[in-house]
């Protein structure tokens, strides 16, 4: 693999490791849903502190998937590319290819 085919891979990656997590995959599924939200919102649904719920944003944010604007106090982010959606629709359809292969398994 040459360097550019490798880096291209590597930024694949980093995007993928970003998402790996199933509170920022419920944080992009709730800014792809609803638009944008609020730090405070966020802690909120995913129940569990404001300082985690950061971390998962800045991750998300350095990976390129969300941004954000502060006001006043409050941060809110939103999804910086639409095409989110289309990665959860795929990831929907593998388990459902999953489960229909389990459930050949024990027919």
């Amino acid at each position: 693999m040459d360097a550019k085919t490798q880096a291209k891979y590597e930024a694949r990656a980093k995007i993928v490791k970003a998402m790996a997590h199933p509170a920022r995959l419920f944080m992009l599924d709730e800014l792809s849903r609803n638009g944008e939200r609020c730090v405070c919102e966020l802690t909120e649904m995913v129940g569990t502190d404001m300082s985690t719920v950061s971390r998962h944003l800045a991750q998300l944010k350095q990976a390129g998937l969300v941004e954000d604007e502060k006001r006043g106090q409050m941060v809110f982010y939103r999804l910086r590319v639409q095409c989110a959606l289309d990665f959860f629709d795929c990831i929907e359809s593998v388990i459902k290819c999953n489960a229909k292969s389990q459930q050949e398994l024990l027919a």
